[in-house]
């Protein structure tokens, strides 16, 4: 048996591998179950081929590295239930989809829709990293951020620049992801708060900065928050720190959508409301630590204020008081 092919780039989540074969239809057998049903062929010779697929799942969104080690045509025909984000890693891969033809590369990025069919040629030195965004989750964030009822299926537009503009934030956000994954930061074990905020962000990242035909829905939905609603949103906030509250719960209390929430406290804070929220926070513990008798311990102050990750929080509290929280006097 010949000796797997050296992989180009990093392979990620390697903790939670999916297939490791070289026989094309174990991997189209379990790649299915995973992703979706689709049909795969090996073009030309087929020593190369070195199936490596991993994913973590969350509750909405699926994070996945596949390398073929091989050329392969994949029809996945309609992918239905899920909305796909291939970021490349290394080579190239052809895709046609909604009519469209497009080569992507580690600058070009794709997103396949669900409702239009798609055909995908991989290079043998091609590995990608798939998001897989499920379709009802996204829907429900784009009204939580229009404030409306969608007019019918969300569409992006399939080339996705990872170079420049608001696809290059998009596929950081991504990567971002992807190695809070790898430390051990997102989707290990029983999903957490920080795991849904992690989804509900990448959805709505998704829905903000690639062009799709909603973009213009999403942009004339800010009706400018008055301060009565700014007032509300903030008292909520302070209202429960200690709970996992997300942008549409925040939205929601002050009677707005999502994107009238961001831009109202863009305008009067200079931050997005969960940069608020985590500031609040983090006042909220320097305060308790700061008692003169009887203070809490860092990780009761912590845990009581809504932080549910120490790590995480001591480094946001360095940032914003210049010193860890173990050296609170």
């Amino acid at each position: 048996m010949a000796t797997p092919q050296a992989l180009p780039t990093k392979e990620y989540f390697t903790r939670n591998p999916v297939v490791r074969t070289r026989d094309m239809d174990e991997a189209k057998h379990i790649i299915s179950g995973k992703l979706c049903d689709h049909k795969l062929e090996v073009l030309g010779c087929r020593s190369g081929l070195f199936v490596r697929h991993n994913a973590v799942s969350g509750r909405s969104i699926s994070a996945n590295y596949l390398h073929y080690g091989a050329d392969v045509t994949v029809d996945p025909g309609r992918l239905d239930s899920f909305y796909l984000f291939q970021v490349p890693l290394s080579g190239s891969a052809n895709i046609r989809h909604r009519g469209e033809d497009m080569t992507a590369t580690t600058r070009m990025g794709a997103i396949l829709n669900p409702d239009r069919g798609a055909l995908l040629h991989w290079g043998r030195d091609c590995s990608k990293l798939l998001l897989q965004v499920d379709r009802t989750r996204l829907e429900e964030v784009a009204r939580s951020i229009t404030g409306t009822p969608l007019p019918g299926p969300i569409r992006f537009k399939m080339q996705v620049d990872l170079v420049n503009g608001p696809g290059r934030e998009l596929k950081r956000l991504v990567m971002a992801c992807a190695q809070a994954i790898e430390n051990g930061d997102l989707f290990q074990g029983p999903l957490a708060a920080r795991d849904l905020r992690a989804e509900e962000d990448l959805a709505h990242a998704l829905l903000t900065l690639q062009p799709s035909n909603i973009s213009h829905i999403i942009e004339r939905s800010d009706r400018r928050a008055n301060p009565r609603e700014i007032r509300i949103a903030l008292e909520y906030i302070h209202a429960n720190l200690a709970e996992p509250i997300n942008l549409a719960d925040i939205a929601l209390a002050a009677g707005i959508n999502v994107r009238t929430l961001q831009k109202g406290f863009q305008r009067i804070f200079g931050q997005s409301p969960m940069q608020v929220l985590r500031n609040a926070r983090l006042d909220k513990v320097h305060y308790l630590l700061s008692a003169r008798r009887d203070p809490p311990s860092v990780g009761d102050a912590a845990y009581s204020c809504g932080f549910s990750h120490l790590g995480r929080f001591s480094s946001y509290y360095k940032d914003r008081f210049g010193h860890l929280p173990s050296e609170q006097r």
